[in-house]
Protein backbone atom coordinates (compact mmCIF):
# COMPACT_ATOMS: atom_id res chain seq x y z
CA UNK A 1 0.00 0.00 0.00
CA UNK A 2 0.99 3.82 0.10
CA UNK A 3 0.78 6.41 2.30
CA UNK A 4 -2.67 7.86 0.55
CA UNK A 5 -4.07 4.32 1.04
CA UNK A 6 -2.87 1.81 3.57
CA UNK A 7 -5.17 -0.59 3.19
CA UNK A 8 -7.32 -2.28 0.83
CA UNK A 9 -9.48 -5.24 1.54
CA UNK A 10 -11.58 -7.17 -1.13
CA UNK A 11 -15.22 -7.07 -0.10
CA UNK A 12 -17.14 -8.39 -3.22
CA UNK A 13 -15.65 -10.75 -5.86
CA UNK A 14 -18.17 -10.47 -9.29
CA UNK A 15 -18.15 -12.05 -12.52
CA UNK A 16 -17.54 -9.44 -14.27
CA UNK A 17 -15.99 -6.92 -11.25
CA UNK A 18 -15.16 -6.82 -7.64
CA UNK A 19 -15.31 -4.37 -5.14
CA UNK A 20 -12.63 -3.71 -2.63
CA UNK A 21 -13.24 -1.50 0.22
CA UNK A 22 -9.99 1.14 0.57
CA UNK A 23 -9.03 2.98 3.77
CA UNK A 24 -7.94 6.09 3.02
CA UNK A 25 -5.75 9.07 4.72
CA UNK A 26 -7.42 12.62 5.05
CA UNK A 27 -6.77 15.21 2.90
CA UNK A 28 -4.12 18.16 3.92
CA UNK A 29 -5.73 20.50 6.01
CA UNK A 30 -8.27 17.74 7.76
CA UNK A 31 -8.21 16.72 11.57
CA UNK A 32 -10.54 14.15 10.83
CA UNK A 33 -9.14 10.16 11.15
CA UNK A 34 -9.16 7.62 8.32
CA UNK A 35 -11.97 7.18 5.75
CA UNK A 36 -13.22 4.18 3.53
CA UNK A 37 -14.01 4.47 -0.16
CA UNK A 38 -16.17 1.44 -1.79
CA UNK A 39 -13.98 1.01 -5.46
CA UNK A 40 -15.68 -1.22 -8.38
CA UNK A 41 -12.22 -3.18 -9.56
CA UNK A 42 -13.06 -3.53 -13.26
CA UNK A 43 -11.50 -5.08 -16.05
CA UNK A 44 -12.00 -2.32 -18.27
CA UNK A 45 -14.36 -2.16 -21.50
CA UNK A 46 -14.72 -0.80 -25.23
CA UNK A 47 -17.39 1.04 -27.07
CA UNK A 48 -17.69 1.28 -30.84
CA UNK A 49 -18.93 3.45 -33.33
CA UNK A 50 -20.27 1.63 -36.57
CA UNK A 51 -20.14 4.07 -39.24
CA UNK A 52 -22.12 2.73 -42.35
CA UNK A 53 -21.26 5.63 -44.62
CA UNK A 54 -19.19 8.81 -43.18
CA UNK A 55 -22.63 10.01 -42.24
CA UNK A 56 -24.27 6.78 -41.07
CA UNK A 57 -24.36 5.71 -37.36
CA UNK A 58 -25.72 2.86 -36.27
CA UNK A 59 -27.29 2.89 -32.76
CA UNK A 60 -28.72 0.16 -30.60
CA UNK A 61 -31.46 -0.15 -27.90
CA UNK A 62 -31.01 -1.70 -25.35
CA UNK A 63 -32.71 -2.51 -21.95
CA UNK A 64 -30.35 -1.16 -18.83
CA UNK A 65 -32.07 -2.88 -15.71
CA UNK A 66 -30.02 -0.69 -13.20
CA UNK A 67 -32.24 2.22 -14.50
CA UNK A 68 -34.93 0.31 -15.65
CA UNK A 69 -35.52 1.60 -19.24
CA UNK A 70 -34.44 1.08 -22.72
CA UNK A 71 -31.36 3.73 -23.92
CA UNK A 72 -29.76 4.72 -26.78
CA UNK A 73 -26.81 3.54 -26.95
CA UNK A 74 -23.70 2.68 -29.49
CA UNK A 75 -22.62 -1.26 -28.93
CA UNK A 76 -20.29 -1.63 -26.12
CA UNK A 77 -18.88 -4.51 -23.62
CA UNK A 78 -16.93 -5.75 -21.11
CA UNK A 79 -12.91 -7.17 -21.68
CA UNK A 80 -12.53 -10.41 -21.10
CA UNK A 81 -9.52 -11.18 -18.82
CA UNK A 82 -6.36 -10.19 -20.76
CA UNK A 83 -8.06 -9.55 -23.97
CA UNK A 84 -6.92 -6.92 -26.37
CA UNK A 85 -9.37 -3.91 -26.59
CA UNK A 86 -9.02 -4.56 -30.77
CA UNK A 87 -10.53 -7.65 -30.66
CA UNK A 88 -12.97 -7.36 -27.68
CA UNK A 89 -14.54 -3.89 -29.90
CA UNK A 90 -14.55 -6.55 -33.20
CA UNK A 91 -16.45 -8.96 -31.01
CA UNK A 92 -18.83 -7.08 -29.63
CA UNK A 93 -19.47 -4.94 -32.74
CA UNK A 94 -20.75 -8.22 -34.38
CA UNK A 95 -22.76 -9.50 -31.28
CA UNK A 96 -24.35 -6.90 -30.20
CA UNK A 97 -25.32 -5.22 -34.42
CA UNK A 98 -24.63 -8.32 -36.32
CA UNK A 99 -21.60 -5.98 -38.58
CA UNK A 100 -18.29 -7.01 -39.47
CA UNK A 101 -16.00 -4.26 -39.61
CA UNK A 102 -12.98 -4.11 -41.75
CA UNK A 103 -11.28 -1.58 -40.15
CA UNK A 104 -11.62 -0.75 -36.59
CA UNK A 105 -9.32 1.66 -35.26
CA UNK A 106 -8.65 4.11 -32.06
CA UNK A 107 -10.94 6.66 -31.10
CA UNK A 108 -10.07 7.93 -27.58
CA UNK A 109 -9.97 6.20 -24.12
CA UNK A 110 -11.72 7.26 -20.91
CA UNK A 111 -12.62 6.55 -17.39
CA UNK A 112 -16.34 5.89 -16.88
CA UNK A 113 -16.50 7.12 -13.28
CA UNK A 114 -13.26 7.67 -11.65
CA UNK A 115 -14.99 8.29 -8.02
CA UNK A 116 -16.08 4.85 -7.85
CA UNK A 117 -14.51 2.71 -10.60
CA UNK A 118 -11.10 1.53 -12.54
CA UNK A 119 -12.86 0.82 -15.60
CA UNK A 120 -10.83 1.89 -18.47
CA UNK A 121 -12.86 2.57 -21.94
CA UNK A 122 -11.43 2.35 -25.01
CA UNK A 123 -13.27 3.89 -27.89
CA UNK A 124 -12.69 2.54 -31.67
CA UNK A 125 -14.27 3.67 -34.87
CA UNK A 126 -15.75 0.65 -36.94
CA UNK A 127 -16.04 1.44 -40.85
CA UNK A 128 -16.33 -1.08 -44.40
CA UNK A 129 -18.80 -2.93 -42.63
CA UNK A 130 -20.60 -6.18 -43.68
CA UNK A 131 -23.76 -7.49 -41.65
CA UNK A 132 -23.18 -10.88 -41.13
CA UNK A 133 -26.45 -11.36 -38.18
CA UNK A 134 -26.68 -10.58 -34.31
CA UNK A 135 -24.95 -13.00 -31.80
CA UNK A 136 -26.19 -11.82 -28.98
CA UNK A 137 -25.67 -13.50 -25.95
CA UNK A 138 -28.90 -15.30 -23.79
CA UNK A 139 -30.19 -12.19 -21.38
CA UNK A 140 -29.74 -9.79 -24.43
CA UNK A 141 -32.79 -7.97 -26.41
CA UNK A 142 -30.94 -5.08 -28.84
CA UNK A 143 -32.67 -3.71 -31.73
CA UNK A 144 -30.25 -2.31 -34.35
CA UNK A 145 -30.96 1.27 -35.98
CA UNK A 146 -29.09 3.39 -38.22
CA UNK A 147 -29.29 7.58 -38.23
CA UNK A 148 -27.79 9.75 -39.74
CA UNK A 149 -24.48 11.54 -37.57
CA UNK A 150 -26.48 14.72 -37.93
CA UNK A 151 -29.60 12.94 -36.03
CA UNK A 152 -27.58 11.49 -33.51
CA UNK A 153 -26.44 14.63 -32.37
CA UNK A 154 -29.79 16.03 -32.37
CA UNK A 155 -30.50 13.12 -29.78
CA UNK A 156 -27.82 14.00 -27.80
CA UNK A 157 -29.10 17.55 -27.52
CA UNK A 158 -32.81 16.74 -27.11
CA UNK A 159 -31.87 14.28 -24.13
CA UNK A 160 -32.43 11.08 -26.43
CA UNK A 161 -29.56 9.75 -25.60
CA UNK A 162 -28.58 9.91 -21.98
CA UNK A 163 -25.47 7.13 -21.73
CA UNK A 164 -22.86 8.77 -21.29
CA UNK A 165 -20.00 6.61 -22.68
CA UNK A 166 -21.86 6.74 -26.63
CA UNK A 167 -22.50 10.98 -25.73
CA UNK A 168 -19.26 11.15 -24.82
CA UNK A 169 -17.70 8.90 -28.37
CA UNK A 170 -20.39 10.91 -31.08
CA UNK A 171 -18.88 14.04 -29.83
CA UNK A 172 -15.39 13.17 -29.57
CA UNK A 173 -15.61 11.73 -33.47
CA UNK A 174 -17.71 15.02 -34.90
CA UNK A 175 -15.32 17.39 -32.73
CA UNK A 176 -12.06 16.24 -32.47
CA UNK A 177 -11.22 13.79 -35.27
CA UNK A 178 -11.83 14.55 -39.25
Amino acid sequence: MNDLIPSRKRVYDGLKFNVDLLETTPSRGTTSGKTHRDIVIHPGSTIILPLLSPDEVILIRVMRYAVEKELWELPAGTLDHREDPAVCAARELTEETGYIAADIRPLCRFYTCPGISTELMHAFVATDLKHVGQKLQEDERIDVHTVRMDESLNMIRNGEIQDAKTIAAILHYRYLTN
